[in-house]
Formats: C-alpha cells, structure tokens, sequence
C-alpha cells in the first residue's frame, strides 16, 4: 500500500458491507459507546460556536450531535459513500487522515474517532496524529479514540464463541499482535493498549493527554444480555452499566475491560512572546 492508501479489505468493509451509524444506534453496546463518547468529549469541548474537524467521521453521527449543539463541524472520511451521507450534516469531504487538506491551525478541535482502528502501521498512526496536531490551533483540543487490545476477548465470549478452536485461535493472535487481519467478520484493525494510546499521543506533541475506558468494565454484560433470547439487555441493566464506566474512571486498572479508548489531549499554546495570528 502506498501512504495514502488504506487496505481494499477496510475499503470494502465501510464502503459496501458495515454501517456504523445504526451499530452506534441500534445496538446496546454502540449506543453505550455513543453516549459514553459524547459524555466525555462535552468535558473538554471549547464553547460553541467551535470549529471542530471530525476525521474519519463516518456517516456523520458525531458530527450530527455537534452541530446540534452549536459546533461549526467540517467532516473528512475516506469513503465515498460515508461523505455522501455525512453531506446532509456538514460540510463533508473524502479525505485521508494522514494526510489533511486544511490549512495549520485552523481548528478549535480536531477529533479521531476511527482512522486508528484500522492504521496498523505504527509509523501511519504516527502521522495521522501529526496531522492533527498540526491543524488544530495552539493550546486546541485533540481526541482520538481506539479499539482495546483486549476487546475481541470479552466480545466472543459474548457471543459464547471463545471457546470454539477458530475463534480462540484468532483471538489469541489478536492478544500477541495487537492486530486483526481482516480475513473474515471484522476488517483489518489495530488494538490499542492505554498506555500505548498515551504514548502515540504525547509523541506527536500533545500534552495534558488523558485516555478513558469508553463503555467501561460491564459492557460486555449488556453485550451478553442481547445476545440471549427475549427482549435484551433492560434499561436497569444499560444504567448500570454506565454508571460501572463513570465509577471506573479513576482506576486506569479497568481500562483493560473498556471495549473502545478515548484518549484526550492538547496542542501546545503559544509560547510567551510568539504571536497567534
């Protein structure tokens, strides 16, 4: 693949197969992680009207909440069909997280919600956070999130499938690698540990970076829940479980049961002297 290329099998995933806004609406544990999302970002979100880039937005399903809420969003995703959807929100364009075609500076926020799920290479990741950081204005918010290196463990056992010889197999090479090769199911994704996340943050300059475990450590209980025959996980069971997420957050011990990372940080402000046009 060249730089600005994604793998065909990511490509096909999000162009023809998956739709990622009704999994974050529809299923129990996607609208955890929408409503965890939105709970934490709104923490550090300057005072709208902001301009917020929203890089591999998807369909727009982030951007349509913050436009809600007052935001000036423009969106950059790398699929065709995403931008399309994404159009009737905000300001759409296909784009390349490594690769941005906005001016330095130019945002109040720069938000990832998805090219580091599927850059494997080290090196692409790095980049693409350089390119955040770079666009966003001095002392302007970045926020990347990930998938956890240990969230296909807790998934399969939800679908009470860990235990089948192909499943524990794939699993496992996910646990020793930290990637998923994209051959069936799912397309080829990287797993984050926390501290891992913190690090590819602060190496591309950003400082004050925080990471949160998204749904928390009982999601898969939920997840389990609507797996099973009747009527799904209750609405007791759902305000549990994010309640299990807020009370986490101080323990950076249960990260490691979140099934997505949201990392937080911040450009650096302008030093003493310099000028900020």
């Amino acid at each position: 693949m060249s730089n600005l290329e994604l793998a065909p099998s990511v490509m096909r995933f999000y162009g023809e197969t998956a739709n990622e806004d009704s999994r974050l609406r529809t299923s129990a544990d996607g609208r955890m992680e929408l409503v965890r999302t939105q709970e934490l970002l709104r923490r550090f979100l300057p005072p709208a009207p902001a301009r917020v880039l929203d890089v591999g937005g998807g369909t727009g399903i982030h951007a349509e909440w913050l436009v809600e809420d007052g935001y000036d969003v423009t969106l950059v995703d790398p699929v065709p069909r995403h931008v399309e959807h994404a159009s009737a929100v905000c300001s759409a364009i296909v784009g390349d997280a490594r690769d941005l075609n906005e001016p330095d500076g130019s945002f109040d926020v720069v938000q990832l919600f998805g090219p580091l799920y599927h850059l494997p290479d080290r090196e692409d990741r790095r980049t693409a956070l350089a390119e955040a950081h770079r666009v966003v204005k001095p002392g302007g918010l970045v926020a990347a999130a990930a998938i956890n290196r240990y969230a296909s463990l807790f998934e399969h056992v939800t679908y009470a499938q860990l235990h089948k010889e192909r499943i524990r197999d794939s699993v496992s090479r996910i646990l020793e690698t930290a990637v998923y090769d994209g051959v069936r199911g799912f397309t080829l994704s990287y797993f984050h540990k926390a501290e891992e996340l913190v690090s590819e943050l602060v190496e591309s300059g950003l400082t004050d970076v925080q990471v949160f475990g998204i749904e928390g450590p009982a999601w898969s209980l939920v997840k389990a829940a609507e797996q099973q025959p009747g009527e799904g996980p209750t609405d007791e069971l759902i305000a549990s479980a994010m309640e299990a997420a807020r009370m986490a957050e101080p323990y950076p011990e249960l990260l490691a049961a979140s099934s997505h990372l949201l990392a937080v940080g911040r450009a650096p402000a302008v030093s003493a002297g310099a000028s900020a046009d």
